[in-house]
């Protein structure tokens, strides 16, 4: 039975270390100890030197007690956004939230103690499972770094089930986009601004005009882009010779990224071709995405958890990127379950603590009903 004052407990410990990405040294300690209190042999990979982490990925390995099951990974990030320095939570009935001038960390941290606390009551319980593995990654937050440069020697999983989506518990992810990275390096050329203006060439102006031309936000269904950082200039008096943007485009089927990315591409070209600027672009698709069927044994594995578990099952088809892309890529089918958790990334962030306990519960028959398949 799962022990809501215990998940409690672990989350608000786990939300009080901060972890930003590449800095998760001090939790990656606590769970190596946490999973080796459990009986799993824990070894930790080289993920963290390629980003100049404090460490790499924690990986915990545990030999099944049931003949036959299908060997599974449970998954979930470490790391968190900023701003979480002197974190604090409050109670709201229900509801865990920040304090409200910080994020509450639930994204991934609830995702962690979920798994903690099922992999408790499996324990104490002496609940049958087949071979089961724990990956704590690094770095997800900022490009999935730790999933990208896993030692997947290391990983004899069948399936994972990547805790890292917020509500409805009963989410089980079935697509998600491919990624594309766009930085658009416009070159004008500097002039002054009240003397001679019309020698310079403005490229923020370029820019301006290329953004102005574009689609972006919510394309279609499986589609979208955006414009998020834009730097240029020196000074108020100097026409601006350089100006980067950096941009990116998402969809769940590639052929209409590759369209949209193109169509972002066009239009930095067309405004600096206009002006008589040049423009150096650069892309880079960050992750691919996937689509599962409801034939797929990860599918079937987390449908058949969540109805033991009496969660509503919530087909779902994504708009972000988590490890779970890396995974599949990799040949790991992996799909994203939900944890109730809401308003990610944000100081609005909070978590309903009777659905972190159903993630749990379902957490629970996961690692039971794969242990009943036959591998």
């Amino acid at each position: 039975m799962i022990n809501k004052d215990r998940l409690v407990e672990t989350f608000i410990t786990l939300g009080k270390i901060n972890s930003p990405s590449g800095k998760e040294g001090v939790i990656a300690d606590l769970l190596e100890g946490e999973l080796k209190k459990l009986g799993f042999s824990v070894v930790r990979d080289n993920a963290g030197v390629p980003i100049n982490g404090e460490t790499g990925n924690v990986i915990g390995s545990k030999k099944g007690t049931a003949a036959g099951g299908v060997p599974i990974m449970l998954n979930a990030h470490m790391d968190t956004v900023t701003p979480t320095e002197g974190w604090e939570c409050k109670f709201d009935g229900d509801v865990i939230r920040s304090r409200g001038d910080m994020i509450l960390g639930a994204d991934d941290k609830a995702g962690i103690a979920v798994i903690l606390e099922a992999l408790r009551v499996i324990d104490e319980e002496k609940i049958q499972h087949g071979d089961l593995q724990i990956m704590f990654s690094i770095a997800e937050e900022t490009g999935l770094f730790g999933a990208k440069h896993a030692d997947v020697s290391l990983i004899t999983s069948k399936c994972v089930f990547c805790y890292d989506m917020g509500r409805p518990v009963g989410s089980v992810t079935v697509s998600a986009p491919s990624h594309d990275n766009i930085l658009f390096k416009v070159k004008g050329k500097a002039s002054h601004a009240g003397a001679r203006p019309e020698l310079g060439i403005n490229a923020i102006v370029v820019a301006s005009k290329a953004i102005a031309n574009m689609k972006l936000g919510r394309i279609d269904k499986e589609t979208t882009a955006n414009v998020g950082v834009i730097s240029g200039g020196t000074a108020r008096n100097v026409v601006p010779e350089n100006c980067e943007v950096r941009a990116e485009a998402r969809s769940r089927d590639t052929a209409k990224l590759d369209v949209q990315t193109a169509h972002m591409i066009k239009c930095f070209e067309d405004a600096a071709a206009e002006m008589g600027a040049t423009v150096e672009v650069d892309v880079n698709r960050s992750y691919l995405g996937y689509r599962l069927s409801e034939d797929d044994q990860v599918v079937r594995i987390a449908v058949e958890a969540a109805k033991r578990a009496g969660v509503e099952v919530v087909m779902h088809e994504t708009g972000g990127g988590s490890d779970s892309n890396i995974f599949n890529a990799k040949g790991l089918p992996t799909t994203v379950v939900g944890v109730g958790y809401e308003n990610a990334h944000a100081v609005e962030e909070y978590a309903v603590m009777s659905e972190m306990v159903q993630s749990a519960e379902m957490c629970v028959e996961i690692v039971k009903v794969a242990a009943e398949q036959r591998d």
